[in-house]
């Protein structure tokens, strides 16, 4: 006797698509279907790329610390690269330009659909102001990159100034100013926040000489710009103790009088 088991319904659901019938496109359909989406996809590329709808209308800023960096100038910066549709903004290119300006360290572009060009740079910080034989400040950043020039040094950075004894002006065509400069300014870099800003000049006598003046009268003998780390350390614990003069030009064996 043949066996009677119920039909099972996942079967009977395979076995009506199997059966059902295909939807199949003639050759004219398939002509139709492709002249259709390569007018579609030319209509959307002609809306992104070349129309005026998605245009930069605004190029937004940030990252600014003070009045010395403005957006305008940063968006002047930009120019007419930052101009026509958003999509084909050279976002390298308004990058390059943004950095080109002395005061930005770094910048990112973006683009911030629908209307917007983004921006956002890093502001260079002044570790040391040095002054020149005409009176002018210049302010140098932590890489040693001079970036701006005044009348005066910005609060709280420590200026620089040559005051070069006879030993080193007889070497100086050995060691010359740019370096000394150079290691100054690594020594102000070197030192903590609130020592630097502490630091009222950092004055150069020689490559072996260099005499930090703190607030409060305070000197301090730094000596070479070697092992800058090490004697800000060294500093640091000395300043805890009473005294007017510091010495870590030797940061094994350091010494506090006054």
């Amino acid at each position: 006797m043949a066996d009677a088991r119920p039909a099972d319904p996942l079967d009977e659901e395979f076995e009506a698509e199997e059966h059902a019938p295909r939807l199949r496109l003639s050759r004219r359909g398939t002509v139709v279907l492709g002249a259709l989406t390569a007018v579609l996809l030319g209509a959307l590329s002609w809306l992104v790329f070349f129309s005026s709808v998605l245009e930069v209308r605004s190029v937004s800023v940030q990252g600014m610390r003070d009045d010395r960096l403005t957006a305008d100038e940063v968006r002047s910066a930009i120019g007419g690269v930052g101009s026509g549709p958003l999509a084909r903004v050279d976002l390298d290119e308004a990058r390059r330009r943004v950095e080109a300006i002395p005061r930005v360290a770094g910048a990112k572009v973006w683009r911030g659909w629908p209307n917007t060009l983004r921006v956002k740079v890093a502001q260079r910080t002044a570790v040391a102001a040095v002054k020149g034989e005409d009176g002018q400040f210049t302010q140098v950043d932590a890489g040693g990159v001079s970036f701006a020039t005044e009348p005066a040094a910005p609060e709280g950075v420590p200026v620089v100034e040559l005051k070069l004894s006879q030993q080193a002006l007889d070497v100086e065509s050995v060691i010359g100013r740019p370096q000394l400069v150079q290691g100054a300014v690594a020594v102000a870099a070197g030192l903590p926040a609130d020592v630097r800003q502490r630091a009222g000049a950092v004055l150069v006598h020689s490559y072996d000489d260099i005499q930090l003046q703190l607030g409060g009268g305070l000197t301090v003998r730094w000596g070479s710009p070697e092992q800058t780390d090490r004697k800000a350390r060294v500093l640091v614990a000395l300043l805890t103790q009473k005294g007017t003069n510091f010495d870590v030009s030797a940061p094994d064996s350091p010494a506090v009088s006054g």
